[in-house]
């Protein structure tokens, strides 16, 4: 995203940087929760259960997925790894003037940084000071080369275009580098959504009680300055786009079975590498609990109570 973006101070040194707050702070408590959204839902009157109260078409021909989880893997081809890379730069890296790529993580994903770094082959692994937070930079001229030949013709972001041209491609080393461009393609049947989603996507499982009705809604958002990367994604799962005044940026959400279903079937083939994973796997098993059913019955709701408390926390945590 492009919230407060990572500016670079020093170079040469560790760094110092102005952090951005949206990333790394609870985005769910920060929203309103919008009546006219469609949702996953059901509802308890009185301690007894009942069957979902979104009666649409959508909801109550729920396309079925496996309950067996595929494999976790990491990209493997070269192809593979620059649209993931793409993506991931697309949400959480920066060109700085400094002459600099840098990205930035949370701290639970240390081991992503690192195997960035191991695979790209140049960079550096920071801590922020009073953040928990690590940045990648990676300075050397050689490291930035190899980085824009990977992700040449993969990016999506107008505004990394712009960083990339003004910062780094003005430098004569890249003189030879004289066409790069953005991916104008609308299919995402690759890995940038996965990196994009590592950077700026929360899986979130919401529990709204009124009236004595229990409504739960399995949301996937993305938070950013500017809309033109979300209808890309709107276009690709589904779901809706809106705009927060008091924060100057604009959310996609998606609460709906078939979107469910489209963001299971992308993630389960092109796998989240950050700790985000884990809180995918619970708010995939939510859905499934809701598939068979077991949803109308207390055990199951308690099961959806459990999976929601554990997300966004240590993702260590047991699921079962």
């Amino acid at each position: 995203a492009d919230i407060g973006l990572l500016t670079l101070l020093s170079a040469g040194t560790t760094p110092n940087f102005c952090f951005k707050h949206s990333i790394y702070s609870d985005k769910v408590t920060e929203l309103k929760l919008r009546s006219q959204s469609a949702g996953l839902k059901f509802q308890f009157r009185n301690g007894s259960s009942e069957t979902l109260s979104n009666k649409s078409k959508d909801s109550e021909n729920i396309k079925k997925i496996s309950i067996h989880v595929p494999k976790h893997l990491k990209p493997v081809s070269d192809l593979e790894f620059a649209n993931y890379l793409a993506g991931l730069i697309d949400g959480d890296g920066h060109f700085s003037k400094a002459f600099q790529l840098v990205i930035a993580f949370n701290e639970l994903d240390a081991s992503l940084a690192y195997f960035l770094k191991e695979k790209i082959g140049y960079g550096n692994v920071y801590r922020v000071k009073n953040k928990k937070a690590l940045i990648l930079v990676i300075s050397k001229r050689k490291g930035l080369l190899k980085i824009l030949n990977l992700i040449n013709g993969k990016i999506r972001s107008e505004n990394k275009l712009t960083q990339i041209n003004k910062n780094i491609l003005s430098n004569p080393y890249f003189k030879l580098m004289s066409n790069f461009t953005i991916n104008p393609d609308l299919d995402l049947n690759n890995y940038w959504l996965a990196g994009f989603s590592d950077a700026d996507a929360s899986f979130q499982i919401k529990l709204i009680t009124r009236n004595n009705k229990t409504e739960v809604r399995l949301n996937f958002q993305i938070d950013q300055k500017k809309k033109d990367l979300l209808f890309l994604i709107k276009n690709f799962v589904g779901g809706n786009i809106g705009f927060r005044k008091s924060q100057d940026t604009y959310y996609f959400n998606s609460t709906s079975f078939g979107a469910a279903k489209k963001v299971i079937k992308y993630f389960d083939q092109f796998n989240l590498l950050s700790s985000k994973y884990i809180n995918y796997l619970k708010w995939r098993k939510a859905y499934i609990i809701i598939q068979d059913k077991d949803h109308l019955n207390e055990k199951g709701l308690k099961k959806i109570v459990r999976l929601k408390k554990t997300m966004n926390r240590n993702n260590s945590e047991n699921m079962d």
